[in-house]
């Protein structure tokens, strides 16, 4: 694949439901993605592409405290 690139946000404690996003570089495209909550009581709620393409924004909570701990990742290629 031309211009394969894997991009990530390293786990990062966030607010409950705050979304993180993870960006392709400039000229890529996202072909893939995903996200993983970390926690005892973590819950992956959402994994998706952004609405441009360019990014994967993962989205999490936990049931016993505010925030949770979430990483990103982007599979890219060039556009």
């Amino acid at each position: 694949m031309p211009g394969y690139q894997l991009v990530s946000l390293p786990n990062e404690n966030v607010p409950n439901f705050q979304r993180r996003t993870v960006y392709c570089p400039a000229g890529k495209k996202v072909l893939g993605g995903g996200a993983e909550a970390r926690g005892n009581d973590a819950i992956l709620v959402g994994s998706f592409p952004t609405d441009d393409g360019t990014g994967w924004i993962g989205l999490g909570r936990q049931t016993t405290t505010d925030t949770v701990a979430i990483s990103v990742f982007a599979i890219c290629a060039d556009a």
